[in-house]
């Protein structure tokens, strides 16, 4: 089955790989995916959906051992204050449940903040909107995946 992030790609021209595992709903965590996905979890980028007080909905991807920086976000992100959304709020905002948040393909198109550590591997994994998939492909273009979609990118320190 095509995720909405695979069929971005697809349209998009951009080589990929699915790499599926086994999902442990107890433990979602990013240390968990990259063991069983096989990668070093700092190739495994998560993201993040969070709101700034001025421009409202945005996300983030950032490697997956990480914890987001809020102030940072906030600046980079022209807000003044941003805060997680409450978990309640990631699916009917997204369209994804927790564990299945993909950069790509949302229900809307919000801003996407990818961190810049992301273009120090030659391929990362991220997920296909879906828990048990990961997409893995080149960071440049998962970067220029994001920019297709959104219009606009920002690559930067938000961890």
């Amino acid at each position: 089955m095509k995720t909405n992030a695979a069929r971005i790609l697809d349209g998009l021209h951009i080589s990929y790989t699915i790499s599926e595992y086994q999902v442990d709903e107890n433990d979602l965590g990013a240390e968990t995916v990259a063991r069983k996905v096989g990668m070093p979890v700092a190739q495994v980028f998560k993201t993040l959906v969070a709101r700034g007080d001025k421009t409202g909905v945005l996300m983030a991807c950032i490697p997956g051992a990480d914890e987001l920086d809020l102030k940072a976000l906030a600046v980079i992100s022209r807000n003044k204050k941003v805060e997680m959304v409450h978990l309640k709020e990631v699916q009917p905002l997204t369209g994804y449940i927790r564990g299945g948040v993909s950069p790509l393909g949302a229900k809307k198109q919000y801003p996407v903040y990818i961190d810049a550590s992301i273009l120090q591997w030659p391929e990362v994994a991220v997920s296909a909107g879906i828990r048990g998939k990961q997409i893995v492909l080149a960071p440049d273009d998962l970067v220029r995946a994001v920019k297709a979609q959104v219009g606009s990118l920002v690559r930067s320190q938000c961890k």
